[in-house]
């Protein structure tokens, strides 16, 4: 029986802290799904597809983990590909409340699906899509916080020539 778990996120662009979730989870479990999802209380900088490929290219040294968009209930993509369980990472304590409200609305809706969360690595606990976007938007190194897909990409989106 394959043990599989889903990742899900907006992942705008994906950081070293998606990275280490998505890496230690993948040691857990047989196969990972990535998942990007649509947030529409988010405005994305990428588009859904240059988001799955950042991820694909960040990801291809784990041979377990798959990349895949979906709209609608997390649950819904979790039974179709018959996950057991979701990944979720928590930085920090201000992450677990909005976390558990999730948690609690997705048992109610598939209880026999279950949320592991991953604290994520202490060096990456200040870290967020949004901040790597406003520091990269005004030219600040950014080497150490996202994989260099992520980094040539948002010099693109942000015309930077270094």
């Amino acid at each position: 029986m394959t043990n599989i778990a889903v990742c899900p996120g907006s992942f705008d662009p994906i950081t070293y802290g998606h990275l280490d979730i998505i890496t230690r989870g993948a040691k857990v479990f047989d196969k990972v799904h990535v998942v990007v999802l649509s947030n529409s209380s988010k405005q994305p900088l990428f588009t859904v597809d240059e988001r799955m490929e950042l991820i694909r290219q960040s990801t291809a040294h784990l041979p377990n983990v798959e990349v895949a968009s979906f709209q609608g209930l997390l649950v819904d993509y979790a039974k179709k590909v018959h996950a057991s369980a979701i990944i979720r990472g928590l930085r920090a304590v201000s992450d677990f409340e909005y976390e558990m409200q999730i948690t609690s609305m997705n048992r109610v809706l598939e209880d026999e699906i279950e949320t592991f969360f991953i604290m994520t690595n202490n060096q990456y606990s200040f870290l967020s899509s949004s901040i790597v976007k406003e520091v990269s938007k005004y030219g600040a190194d950014i080497s150490e916080l996202v994989p260099k897909p992520v980094e040539e990409a948002l010099k693109l989106k942000y015309k930077q020539v270094r």
